[in-house]
């Protein structure tokens, strides 16, 4: 199967060479766009409102990922059982710009922040690989704002070897690069993350998704992602917390991502059978497990 996505009046269509011909899709998206953050800048968010007094859930996208990006397939499901709000991180897509340097902790701000801007007292941070780091740090730095967490494709520490961490490392040099030598370095990055994202399914579409990031941010970003462990405090968590686990990950491997269940303490495990983007390759099978995985952990927090 290959898969083409365009994008037609909040729409994405997604085309499916099968055999004989063309089979159309259509995956519906979350009304959308800007929104000032006061005293932090503006960034770009996308909305689904849910049933009368539904929680809500926050999106947090991957890293040179967009809300759009990570989260269109599951817009529409969620949204049958919860309020989402999804927004790009900064750097990302159209999130944040900023002359410092990034920091997973400050965006881990900005989505309290938002919430403060949005009217939402308590919700449930949904992180995707880097943004499972973000939602650890919600917990961390603001506790009393979060009725639960799910925790998919991600892990409590990314870089464990030496070779893992000069990896990460390198993405320092590139990020100062970037500052001198935009055009080239950014023509660069853009082609490498591209090929992968065509790799995985998506063309065009992802290649404009990505067109606005930072890229100096987005490399900071990698190399803070690099950097980030939770280990010491993660077992210090005290609300309900579902992992959403991808089997076949060869970008975050399975057995750091089920390091999670051995920290924390009232958490359950969905398990799909697919690669790091499953949420969009292996959709028909990943949507439904995160829906019962934001379930499990808005029901358990009703206990508490």
């Amino acid at each position: 199967i290959e898969e083409e996505c365009f994008v037609i009046e909040g729409h994405v269509l997604i085309a499916e060479a099968i055999s004989a011909g063309w089979k159309i899709e259509e995956q519906f998206i979350a009304p959308g766009g800007l929104i000032d953050i006061p005293g932090r800048g503006q960034t770009f968010i996308r909305e689904v409102q849910g049933p009368d007094n539904a929680p809500t859930l926050i999106l947090l996208h991957g890293w040179t990922a967009t809300a759009d990006l990570n989260w269109f397939t599951c817009f529409e499901d969620l949204g049958k059982h919860f309020n989402v709000v999804a927004l790009d991180h900064r750097g990302h897509g159209q999130g944040i710009r900023s002359r410092n340097s990034f920091r997973l902790e400050d965006c881990a701000d900005d989505v309290v922040a938002l919430a403060d801007t949005l009217g939402i007292n308590t919700f449930i941070p949904v992180g995707y690989s880097m943004g499972g780091t973000i939602a650890q740090l919600i917990w961390k730095q603001h506790e009393h704002r979060v009725n639960g967490l799910v925790l998919c494709s991600t892990a409590p520490i990314f870089a464990k070897s030496r070779e893992e961490r000069l990896g990460f490392l390198g993405l320092t040099g590139l990020a100062a690069i970037a500052r001198f030598t935009p055009t080239q370095t950014v023509d660069w990055i853009t082609e490498q993350v591209y090929l992968q994202r065509k790799a995985e399914g998506l063309d065009q579409w992802a290649l404009e998704e990505m067109s606005g990031h930072d890229w100096r941010q987005i490399l900071e970003a990698g190399k803070e992602i690099g950097s980030f462990n939770s280990l010491n405090w993660l077992s210090s968590v005290d609300v309900p917390t579902s992992v959403v686990i991808t089997t076949q990950d060869q970008v975050i491997p399975p057995e750091r991502q089920q390091r999670l269940l051995d920290l924390l303490k009232d958490v359950d495990v969905h398990l799909v059978d697919g690669g790091h983007n499953a949420i969009y390759t292996e959709q028909r099978t990943y949507v439904p497990k995160l829906v019962a995985a934001c379930t499990s952990v808005y029901q358990r927090a009703l206990k508490n």
